[in-house]
């Protein structure tokens, strides 16, 4: 997958090696960013700071952590006036301008999180006001404001939606909501890699299979954000739906095609242009979310299995997004996220910043099995070796199938 926003830039630069949106130009990274304070992580920040923010406050909050106020302030005060977002703003007290460029991923993200985290219906009223005023005439979104539509950002938007309380259904433009949208960038079943979705048509107009925009859309057609849980098993297994999919079988379907990419490794590829393939951890955590969602959970947990054994080292160099996903994955099964392969995620991530506070006991069973060794903290300089970091954390323009 792929490395949210601005991810061309990152890909080129070998930050984060996932693959990005090509035809979308960011800005040069910084020769030394300051980490600021109540972020996490120690990389540069300036392609994914609210990403990765938005991601470690969500999960935190899905294992019952109350997020600390440092943390939770420094993501709002990364909003614009507007309720928009944009991947990092280093001079959060100055007003956005025309320099700062809101996208609709850092915007759902950090939509999510705070609806999450409670206390911000504000701020999230106005993101979400921001997102629907971004709709595109097909129903979906586009990584920036204006771009054609795809399923990724159109599935983000979707999470946020659904957190802030607002049906998806009813958020229409030119009478098209996102539900309506999904459905052109399934690839039908009678075509190679029929199930799938495509993160877009590309230029002939041909729907090509793709992993990443597939566990989105996956969710998105279901209504659901990255915190996703279990869902009902499948009517059938395989891909089924003749003509148009309704969005229930935009989901079976999606997930008959997961199911099968994962079953003979328990893990996906990656597919980055010119490099050879390599395990793709960040997709593969993704999709292990998007099986358990739509009811596959034999799939899921084969995938879930291969994760535990080998994506400890990913997580480590990828920093606080990767640690994110997989808490995701755990929860998504039912998982002890304080017992992965011996070492605690929950650790892991909430060392990278600020401490946050016990809400609850929910969290107490999974700090029991935690013996304290083998936290992958130890972030390197540069985001190196992160193939896949997931559409939970990616660059949102044009992928490669």
């Amino acid at each position: 997958m792929n490395v949210r926003r601005s991810a061309a830039a990152l890909a080129a630069v070998g930050v984060l090696a996932a693959a990005a949106p090509a035809t979308a130009a960011g800005p040069s990274p910084s020769a030394a960013v300051t980490v600021p304070s109540g972020l996490y992580g120690k990389g540069d920040p300036t392609y994914d700071g609210v990403w990765r923010q938005s991601l470690t406050l969500l999960a935190q909050r899905t294992l019952g952590y109350r997020p600390a106020p440092a943390a939770v302030d420094w993501l709002t005060g990364q909003q614009c006036a507007d309720g928009s977002f944009a991947a990092f703003r280093a001079a959060p007290a100055e007003p956005c301008d025309a320099k700062v460029k809101p996208d609709t991923n850092s915007t759902a993200a950090a939509a999510q999180a705070l609806a999450a985290t409670g206390g911000h219906g504000a701020a999230v009223t106005k993101a979400v006001n921001w997102l629907k005023s971004v709709q595109n005439k097909d129903g979906g979104w586009s990584y920036y404001a204006g771009d054609p539509s795809d399923a990724n950002s159109t599935s983000v938007v979707v999470g946020a939606l659904t957190a802030a309380g607002t049906d998806p259904a009813d958020v229409r433009k030119a009478g098209r909501s996102p539900y309506d949208a999904l459905p052109d960038w399934a690839v039908p079943c009678d075509q190679d890699g029929g199930g799938a979705l495509a993160f877009q048509a590309d230029k002939k107009g041909r729907l090509l299979a793709n992993a990443d925009a597939t566990a989105a859309g996956l969710l998105g057609a279901l209504g659901k954000g990255f915190a996703a849980t279990a869902g009902k098993a499948p009517a059938k297994e395989a891909c089924a739906a003749a003509g148009r999919p309704t969005r229930q079988q935009l989901a079976d379907d999606a997930g008959a095609y997961l199911a099968a990419a994962v079953a003979k490794t328990g893990h996906l590829m990656s597919t980055m242009p010119g490099a050879k393939a390599q395990p793709d951890f960040g997709n593969t955590a993704d999709t292990v979310v998007a099986l358990a969602a739509d009811g596959r959970t034999t799939a899921a947990r084969k995938a879930y299995a291969w994760l535990e054994k080998n994506a400890g080292q990913w997580a480590t160099q990828s920093g606080p997004a990767a640690y994110a996903q997989l808490i995701f994955a755990a929860h998504a099964l039912g998982e002890e996220p304080g017992d992965f392969a011996g070492t605690s995620l929950i650790s892991s991530l909430n060392a990278q910043g600020p401490a946050p506070s016990m809400d609850s006991g929910k969290h107490e069973a999974s700090e029991k099995k935690d013996s304290g060794s083998g936290v992958w903290w130890t972030v390197g300089a540069c985001l190196v070796a992160g193939i896949g970091i997931g559409f939970l954390l990616s660059g949102r323009k044009k992928r490669q199938p």
